[in-house]
């Protein structure tokens, strides 16, 4: 090997290979192409960075592409162009109050301050553009500064077929999400589509998606009309390609390599070599949290411990590990340290495990109850996904109530579904069969079928048909607020979310906690930068995304949150980089 003759004195570099070079240098690595991370790589090309991104399975996406897409960013420029002036004030208020102490506050600030300029630089700088959700209430209502609406934005509608053969780099969503195998719709069009045999419009947007699709299935393994969160990631990933950002898949970062305390770069398996990457400007790590690491879950998480997750199999914390050992540091633990998803489980007919998350299209409609082993009811059915699996953890401290049951009669399953199971759906043999659907003909025989107590599940019901008779649920509120009732049926009365529980036969179904992400992650400054033991930021190493301890505490504020903050410091990263020297 031949040796070192730099004439500026500095030593060997230990970094590069036996050759006495790097394997391949950029400016900026990110690890993980999420939202988080892809964004972060596309900020720092448009800001003029190579970037190289590193994702450790063969498509991107992320838990982003299975979710909603939607994007929680109070005071955006949409809503500026809608009217609205007054929102950051009132944002600032709702997290103050929500989050507390929970968290530093110079980074709910710095989230609040960056989120609508990262929002405007995309739509200025790339076409990844969102649309306002007028109507979707933030989550804690009774919070000063909660809006109505507003702040939740959702990806537009993506044609895949301009991704070409990279097409199928993007996630699939959850097969349960889809209908016929393959189409997407969203949650405004699943509502019209049940119209249909009454509706001329909402008849001919149906034969308009669905000859779309039976197109695209003559050249496509699914449809190429992309909304939610894979529309988000799919347009990400075509302004990398546009903006030639190379994304290197099943990528395995080994260790990141550091000089005097400084990230300089990593080592990574790709391709059957063990590569050293050298990265001028640093290391994003966009790894998704540990939401599917069992061991991690053990370790972190609430007991009963989720043996479940509908987040992205590659969420597995090795981001966090590599992270570690370059001498960060976790944030505080908190309350429960997971985003939480109350999901039901099924095994598919290949044999895979499904698991389906009970979001909004179910538990706030009218005539369902959800109860734990005493046939007791434990919260407000219509609270927000998180708060939901909350209120199972404190109740389950008192009567098991892992897994609640979610328990409604036919009438319910028919016109609103449940689960896995779709509205109008005629045969349901197979859910039966498998064990997902419970059935009987009268309360005390669907009881003594799920394991919870006949007498306590039999008066239960009878109070909610009380309460659906009054509209009043004196017990938890139900329907009380906005976010309740947008979730619950506009055309039900006295309230959208209290209805009877009356027609055999009826029906049950199990939910489990899930967590769809994890809170617990690197501690950051407002910069996305990662800070050691001391406090300090270590040069060259950013996070974001759930890689970065939750600047919301563990709190979940409204639609979107997690990808409005992956996001947010995503951006956050790539702008701090580019100006490092």
């Amino acid at each position: 090997m031949q040796a070192d003759t730099r004439q500026d004195g500095a030593q060997p570099d230990p970094h590069r290979n036996r050759a006495g070079h790097w394997d391949h240098e950029t400016d900026l690595v990110v690890v993980g192409a999420g939202a988080a991370g892809m964004t972060a790589a596309l900020v720092a090309a448009l800001e003029g960075l190579r970037v190289l991104v590193l994702e450790h399975g063969p498509v991107v996406g992320g838990t982003t592409a299975r979710s909603s897409g939607t994007v929680w960013i109070p005071d955006n420029p949409l809503q500026r162009r809608a009217g609205i002036q007054d929102d950051a004030a009132k944002a600032e208020r709702y997290l103050d109050a929500l989050v507390g102490d929970k968290a530093p506050r110079e980074l709910r600030e710095a989230f609040l301050q960056a989120a609508p300029r990262m929002i405007a630089y995309l739509e200025e700088r790339s076409d990844v553009g969102f649309r306002m959700y007028a109507h979707a209430p933030d989550y804690r209502q009774e919070i000063d500064g909660a809006a109505l609406g507003g702040r939740p934005i959702e990806p537009m509608p993506f044609d895949g077929r301009t991704l070409g053969a990279a097409f199928d780099r993007v996630a699939w969503p959850l097969p349960e999400l889809m209908l016929f195998g393959g189409m997407m719709i969203t949650r405004g069009e699943a509502a019209t589509l049940l119209k249909a045999w009454r509706s001329p419009s909402a008849l001919m947007l149906g034969a308009r998606l669905v000859l779309r699709y039976l197109r695209d299935r003559l050249n496509w393994r699914r449809g190429t009309r992309l909304v939610l969160g894979n529309a988000l990631a799919g347009r990400l990933l075509r302004n990398l390609i546009d903006h030639k950002v190379p994304v290197w898949f099943d990528a395995k970062s080994v260790s990141l390599l550091t000089d005097s305390g400084a990230v300089t770069g990593l080592v990574v398996q790709h391709e059957g070599r063990e590569l050293r990457v050298r990265a001028t400007r640093g290391v994003v790590m966009a790894g998704g949290g540990f939401p599917a690491s069992a061991a991690l879950r053990e370790r972190h998480l609430p007991k009963p411990v989720a043996r479940h997750t509908p987040a992205y199999e590659g969420c597995d914390g090795s981001t966090l590990q590599l992270a570690l050992q370059a001498g960060a540091v976790l944030g505080e633990p908190g309350l429960d340290n997971a985003l939480w998803f109350p999901s039901s489980v099924a095994t598919r007919e290949d044999g895979s495990v499904a698991v389906y998350p009970h979001i909004v299209l179910d538990r706030a409609k009218p005539g369902l109850v959800a109860v734990d082993s005493a046939g007791q009811r434990f919260a407000n059915e219509a609270v927000s996904y998180h708060e939901f699996c909350r209120a199972m953890h404190r109740a389950n401290q008192v009567t098991p109530c892992i897994p609640a049951w979610l328990v409604c009669d036919r009438r319910f399953l028919w016109k609103y579904g449940l689960g896995m199971i779709r509205p109008m759906t005629p045969a349901l043999g197979r859910y039966l069969r498998n064990g997902y659907l419970k059935r009987a003909g009268s309360i005390a025989a669907l009881a003594r079928k799920i394991g919870v107590d006949p007498v306590g599940l039999a008066h239960t019901v009878a109070l909610n048909n009380e309460n659906a008779r009054t509209g009043v649920d004196p017990q938890f509120g139900r329907g009380g607020n906005a976010y309740d009732r947008g979730n619950g049926d506009a055309a039900h009365r006295p309230n959208p979310c209290l209805g009877p529980i009356a027609h055999g036969p009826f029906y049950a179904v199990a939910v489990v906690p899930t967590p769809l992400g994890t809170s617990l992650g690197l501690r950051t400054d407002r910069h996305a930068r990662v800070l050691n033991a001391t406090g300090q930021p270590i040069p060259g190493l950013y996070a974001c995304g759930n890689d970065m301890h939750s600047p919301m505490g563990g709190e979940y504020p409204g639609a979107g949150a997690q990808i409005g903050q992956g996001m947010t410091f995503g951006y956050l990263a790539a702008m701090e980089a580019a100006a490092r020297r």
